[in-house]
């Protein structure tokens, strides 16, 4: 991406990633780090969070919201079902929306949108409701979108996504089974139409089998698109 962003995007990990705009914002989104066999050491000591963004309520997406939250004291965008369920932990600074809704926080927007998947969290023996999981169209400071996707498989609507918003970036699950794998992010990443991808949610199990290298291939015949391939802890701008 060459530094003309003026957004920093670092992979945690999984489907943790964090966000730093050119204003010194910080933005994370599914924060799964304690536990998470591909996250980096020092994303262990995140020391300032401004914003949260919590796309559904798996473990591996939610499992340090609470800890991070109370830590950071960042302002916590999720939807209603998740905002009531982090409450109810003493979470505090959060916004509890639905698919369509945009919030501004601390100069940042956070619009939710679609997403396909499932959504329920795990208390103990218990699997709570969460509502339903969704992406977000983030707009930093310096009016660049990213379209951070959750955990989805395609749908027809991610054309709408790219119309509405015109995101620079898209960052995609590719690892298969629960969600896209290469061949469909490659077709997501035609309906977006943002020249930069980032693909998420790979390589932290056996069971993920989708890989970057194969998302390149598929949209190599492509030229208008670059893959963004990161390992853990690595930043691009």
């Amino acid at each position: 991406m060459s530094g003309t962003l003026g957004v920093s995007i670092t992979w945690l990990g999984h489907a943790t990633v964090l966000y730093r705009s050119a204003a010194g914002k910080s933005v994370l989104v599914d924060p799964w780090i304690e536990g998470n066999p591909s996250s980096p050491p020092a994303a262990k000591d995140l020391k300032s969070i401004d914003v949260l963004l919590i796309t559904h309520g798996h473990s591996d997406h939610i499992a340090d919201a609470v800890a991070i939250a109370k830590r950071c004291h960042p302002d916590v965008a999720c939807n209603f079902e998740i905002s009531l369920y982090l409450a109810s932990r003493g979470v505090e600074r959060l916004h509890g929306m639905n698919k369509g809704g945009t919030v501004s926080l601390r100069g940042i927007k956070a619009t939710m949108v679609q997403a396909i998947h499932s959504s329920t969290i795990q208390d103990g023996d218990r699997l709570i409701p969460a509502g339903e999981p969704a992406g977000f169209v983030i707009e930093f400071e310096n009016g660049t979108r990213v379209y951070h996707a959750g955990d989805t498989g395609i749908f027809g609507d991610m054309k709408l996504i790219g119309e509405i918003y015109k995101p620079t970036v898209a960052v995609l699950p590719i690892g298969d089974l629960y969600t896209m794998g290469p061949m469909e992010a490659a077709a997501a990443a035609k309906l977006i139409g943002a020249r930069h991808i980032v693909p998420i949610h790979h390589s932290t199990f056996p069971a993920l089998t989708g890989t970057p290298a194969e998302l390149k291939r598929r949209l190599a015949v492509w030229p208008d698109f670059e893959v963004v391939e990161l390992k853990p802890g690595e930043t691009a701008s």
